[in-house]
C-alpha cells in the first residue's frame, strides 16, 4: 500500500521522530500532517516540517485544542492568520469541542475559540480540523450556524461520532478521518459511518502517539501504521488496499490545497 498520507499526526509527541518518519517511508507513506494544539506552539509545528523531503512530505497546521482554551490568551483572527501565512501551513487547527474533557465552565471558552477558527478558515480558504467529542449536538449547531456566515473547508478528524454529525458534515461540504478506532472491536458504529460515506469525503489518520489500530493496539501509535486503518476501511468499503490508498491521498490533497 504505497502513497498513502496520514493527514493527522502529533509529531511533537512522539520520542524518536526520525525513526518514525523512516518506519512511515518504509511502510509505503508518502506524506503527513502534524497538527497544531496550542497557537503559542505554533513556531513546533512550523519547525517540524524542516524534515520534509521530496519522499516524504510533512505539512503541519496551527491552532488551538479544546482542551488547552483555557491555558492560553484566547485566539485572535488576526493572529491565526498570521500564523498560518508559511506556505508549510496547510490547515488551521485543531479546535473544536471536548466535552468529555471539558467540563461546563469552559464550554463557553471552547464553543468562542471553535468560532474563531472557523473565521480563519472562511478567511484563508484554509480546511479547519475539528475535534469532536462527546458534543456532537453543539458541534452540528455551530457547524451550521457559522456556514450560514460563509462556507468554509473543514475535516472531521478521527471520526467517533455518530452518523446524524457525520450527515451534517458532509452536508455543509466536510469530509471525515478516520482513525485507529476504526479497527477497534466495540466501534460498530464508526464502520457503519465509514461505509455510509461518499468515497469523495473520506481521509485516514493516526492521530500518532494515540489509538494504535489492531494489530498495533496498545503500543505508541506511530504515522506508519496508518497502512492498518486504510486497510480496515478497504475492506469495510470493499475496495481493494492501493484504490483506499489512491482514493484517500486524491481527497487529502483535494481538500488541503497547499498540499496539492
Amino acid at each position: 500500500m504505497t502513497g498513502l498520507i496520514d493527514s493527522h499526526c502529533h509529531l511533537d509527541r512522539l520520542d524518536d521522530v526520525p525513526a518514525a518518519l523512516a518506519m512511515a517511508r518504509e511502510s509505503g507513506v508518502s506524506g503527513m500532517t502534524t497538527i497544531g494544539t496550542r497557537l503559542s506552539h505554533a513556531q513546533k509545528q512550523i519547525d517540524l516540517t524542516a524534515f520534509d523531503r521530496p519522499e516524504l512530505r510533512i505539512w503541519c497546521t496551527i491552532g488551538t485544542h479544546p482542551d488547552h482554551v483555557g491555558e492560553e490568551a484566547p485566539p485572535r483572527l488576526d493572529e491565526i492568520m498570521t500564523l498560518c501565512a508559511p506556505d508549510c501551513v496547510i490547515g488551521i487547527g485543531e479546535s473544536g469541542l471536548d466535552y468529555l474533557h471539558g467540563g461546563v465552565p469552559v464550554r463557553a471558552a471552547q464553543a468562542d475559540s471553535f468560532r474563531v477558527h472557523i473565521a480563519a478558515a472562511r478567511e484563508t480558504g484554509l480546511p479547519l480540523v475539528i475535534h469532536a467529542r462527546e458534543a456532537d449536538d453543539d458541534v452540528a449547531a455551530i457547524l451550521r450556524d457559522e456556514h450560514e456566515k460563509g462556507a468554509f473547508p473543514f475535516l472531521l478528524h478521527c471520526f467517533a461520532s455518530g452518523m446524524a454529525l457525520a450527515r451534517t458534515a458532509v452536508e455543509l461540504g466536510g469530509y471525515i478521518s478516520f482513525s485507529g478506532l476504526l479497527t477497534f472491536p466495540k466501534c460498530e458504529t464508526i464502520r457503519e459511518v465509514a461505509r455510509a460515506m461518499p468515497q469523495e469525503r473520506i481521509l485516514v489518520e493516526t492521530d500518532s502517539p494515540f489509538l494504535a489500530p489492531v494489530p498495533r493496539r496498545g503500543k505508541p501509535n506511530t504515522p506508519g501504521y496508518v497502512i492498518h486503518t486504510a486497510a480496515r476501511l478497504a475492506q469495510e468499503r470493499g475496495m481493494s488496499a492501493e484504490e483506499i490508498a489512491a482514493l484517500t491521498t486524491g481527497n487529502f490533497r483535494r481538500l488541503f490545497r497547499r498540499a496539492a
